[in-house]
């Protein structure tokens, strides 16, 4: 391939997002650049005094069924697919009267706007873009001759280089351009087919295609070894993604991962019910409460596991207040994540400046349906979101004792732990306060013994004389197989459990609780998270 400078005189532009627009396009009919424009790309342009040619002057047809049909026409990709050093294909465009076309400037119809804003069924499919796509394809495939921009932030670099090389552009750019291009109808058609797959309760669609558009590249990954980016989906969840970050350093790779399990854990405690703070590190909860306030309800995860704490993620289901923020700020902690903040709570962190503040401006539905990927060998796993929430379901007695009220309270404020715990998953709780956690163990044993544990150290850093354990419920994110783990529970002081239920050795498991005099109840769903 030549790799000498190719110049521009001829470009085309129909976008519809018009940031830069003009004056792009002014600083191009000053270097001498002809014009060619669609609807309004070109009104806009006109309107702006600028010298542009209607592209149903090129092709001799007006566009038609209501737009639909404007740029797909020999006149328009046989200018952008022509090689020029090709003989044929200049006779071709010879033969028919075909002017070349150097630069192509396109960003699509807004279809993931218009999704995320909720739009219909109709909306949507008026807003796929087919003309757009196939020309940024024809455009990228001859990059080798034409210039090919999808995104107005490439506009500067491109002036850049017309004005370094007398109006042409080096091959360097136009491969980098282009790889964005096929890159983001990649991505474009990715949300309008997952999209559909989802207006079809297609669940294993024979072809799963993904798609994101780079939010930053990051200093590096979970190692320093490690490249590593961070990539929005089209999804609009509130979240880590989609937030604003009012102050604090870059956020890391490990950063943004706790911080999005600490927000989805939070997002489970509805705010107009009460105030909720989850404390997360290395992905797993090492605190969570319920509170009259956010800062009543920090000081009680923070005494779930102090040590751990240090350095970790803060989630807040309410707007972060200044009382809650001056108790937060006191120990070393790595972001806060919160709907929103008061004016006196953004100060008081800001006298942190490594401290990243993030705002959401709402909490991620807990219910909502959801796709969750994960890579292995040759391939990825895709499963739907872990979308059950423990207040629709059926809490099954299976014990003679049934749990009080208090410990059925407790019960469902630890199993909406539980489901955000690193398998395998044992939660003790007490007052709607996390006492003991024990995770991600290949024992349940383990699990439990560990989460007992914590709940005897927490105690000990209190002052206590006995383990937070006595007189806490305990969830378990799947079956205990044997009764060993829950002999564990209650060796600790235990006195209620729940759990999914469904082991083969369920009536052994329920007869050891009896026999403990604990109470028990099932879910019938589980809650692996690996």
């Amino acid at each position: 391939m030549p790799d000498h400078p190719k110049h521009i005189t001829r470009a085309l532009l129909s976008v519809s997002d018009k940031t830069g627009l003009v004056d792009f396009a002014r600083r191009l009919v000053e270097l001498g650049v002809a014009l060619v424009s669609t609807g309004g790309t070109r009104k806009a342009i006109a309107e702006a005094g600028l010298p542009v040619m209607e592209v149903s002057d090129v092709t001799g047809f007006p566009e038609m069924m209501d737009g639909r049909v404007k740029t797909l026409h020999p006149a328009v990709h046989g200018g952008l697919l022509a090689v020029r050093e090709n003989p044929s294909h200049q006779a071709a465009l010879l033969a028919h009267g075909i002017a070349l076309i150097d630069l192509l400037v396109v960003n699509l119809y807004p279809f993931e706007a218009t999704l995320a804003a909720g739009g219909n069924f109709d909306d949507c499919i008026e807003n796929i873009d087919i003309g757009g796509p196939a020309m940024i394809r024809a455009a990228a495939k001859n990059h080798a001759d034409v210039t090919v921009v999808v995104d107005p932030t490439d506009y500067e670099a491109v002036l850049a280089e017309l004005a370094a090389h007398e109006g042409a552009t080096t091959l360097e750019l136009r491969r980098r351009l282009a790889q964005k291009a096929y890159a983001r109808t990649a991505s474009y058609d990715a949300a309008i087919s997952n999209w559909l797959a989802g207006q079809i309760d297609m669940d294993t669609p024979p072809y799963r295609a993904l798609g994101g558009s780079l939010v930053e590249p990051m200093r590096y990954g979970e190692n320093p070894h490690q490249s590593a980016a961070f990539y929005k989906l089209p999804e609009s969840r509130p979240g880590v993604a989609t937030a604003r970050q009012l102050q604090g350093k870059q956020l890391s790779y490990n950063n943004i991962n706790d911080t999005d399990a600490a927000f989805e854990c939070v997002a489970e405690f509805d705010p107009a019910r009460t105030a909720a703070v989850v404390i997360v590190k290395h992905a797993n909860p090492c605190g969570v409460a319920e509170g009259a306030s956010l800062r009543d309800a920090y000081e009680k995860a923070l005494a779930c596991d102090p040590v751990s704490a240090f350095g970790g993620i803060v989630a807040l289901n309410r707007t972060l207040d200044a009382e809650a923020a001056a108790k937060i700020v006191e120990i070393f902690t790595e972001v806060i994540i919160a709907p929103d903040a008061t004016d006196e709570a953004v100060a008081i962190v800001a006298a942190k400046k490594n401290l990243r503040l993030l705002v959401t401006g709402g909490l991620p539905d807990p219910r909502a349906p959801g796709l969750g990927l994960r890579t292995v060998a040759g391939g990825f796993l895709a499963q739907a979101r872990d979308n059950a929430v423990v207040d629709d379901m059926e809490l099954k007695v299976v014990t003679k004792r049934a749990p009080t009220e208090a410990e059925r309270a407790d019960l469902v404020f630890a199993f909406r732990v539980a489901k955000h715990v690193k398998s395998n998953a044992i939660v003790y709780a007490k007052g709607a306060t996390t006492v003991g956690i024990g995770a991600g163990q290949m024992s349940r044993v383990d699990s439990s013994r560990i989460a007992a544990w914590k709940a005897a150290e927490a105690a000990r850093a209190a002052g206590l004389p006995e383990s937070l354990a006595k007189g806490a419920v305990v969830a378990s994110d799947a079956f205990f197989p044997f009764a060993d783990g829950l002999l564990a529970a209650a060796e600790a002081g235990a006195t209620a459990v729940i759990q999914p239920g469904g082991s083969m050795r369920d009536e052994e498991v329920i007869k050891a609780a009896d026999e403990a005099g604990l109470a028990m109840v099932f879910t019938g769903h589980r809650h692996f998270r690996h």
